[in-house]
């Protein structure tokens, strides 16, 4: 008898995050007959030993290895969280053929060349370094008090080199792969608005020719004020 694997989901997440990030998307992923997979990237485990080493490049074989563990047969969808897009959209562009779909969480695809903080010094960017603008800005909106504390506590300094380093694309069938934008801080519109104006990070929306938008207004972590929302999302995108 044949049997065919559910899709393979690969959730991604972005600055000061581990696979725990996605705990309340698992379950419901599950019993949506999807086999998802939460990533922690080097240098985000609580005890990493060496931040100051991890590269961008170290962030994109891990997410690479866990396309290449995919069971035989089963479509690949990738999730990404915000920074995670960096070595996420290095990693689809080596492997273009292996992953059926991407959906990016309040973010976007980038471009060759980019380097999302090439002049950060010192070995790893702090949540405590952006709280008071994240908080002031919005990017919270969503989030209880007790998820606040929990992110504040779980949180590890993200590895400077990962936000240091430029990224090298070079398959431009990239630019064909299925995609879903999940946009919660802001609208669709206003990404595609800030794209034609110029952001450098969302300039692979002008490139990419078969993306879908899809708005759900929240705070920039989703995977926490609106789970069961995005876990749908992440499901239509994963079921084809």
């Amino acid at each position: 008898m044949t049997t065919t694997s559910p899709p393979r989901v690969l959730l991604v997440p972005g600055f000061w995050l581990g696979a725990w990030a996605w705990d309340d998307l698992l379950p419901q992923l599950r019993a949506a007959g999807l086999d998802p997979v939460a990533l922690t990237l080097p240098g985000l485990e609580p005890d990493a030993p060496d931040r100051g080493a991890v590269t961008l490049e170290d962030h994109v074989r891990a997410i690479e290895d866990a396309i290449a563990a995919a069971p035989e047969g089963a479509r690949v969808v990738l999730v990404a969280h915000s920074g995670a897009a960096v070595p996420a959209t290095v990693a689809l562009d080596r492997h273009v053929d292996a992953v059926d779909h991407v959906v990016w969480v309040d973010t976007a695809p980038v471009v060759d060349g980019y380097a999302m903080a090439p002049d950060i010094t010192g070995d790893e960017h702090p949540l405590s370094a952006q709280w008071d603008d994240e908080l002031e800005g919005g990017s919270m909106r969503g989030l209880s008090e007790d998820q606040l504390a929990v992110f504040r506590e779980r949180a590890v300094p993200q590895p400077a080199g990962t936000m240091r380093d430029a990224v090298a694309l070079g398959d431009e069938r990239r630019l064909d792969v299925p995609m879903t934008l999940v946009a919660t801080a802001f609208t669709g519109a206003e990404y595609r608005s800030y794209a034609q104006e110029g952001a450098s990070f969302l300039a692979g929306l002008l490139e990419y020719r078969a993306l879908e938008i899809v708005d759900l207004p929240t705070g920039h972590w989703p995977m926490w004020s609106e789970p069961e929302r995005l876990a749908q999302v992440v499901a239509d995108a994963a079921q084809g």
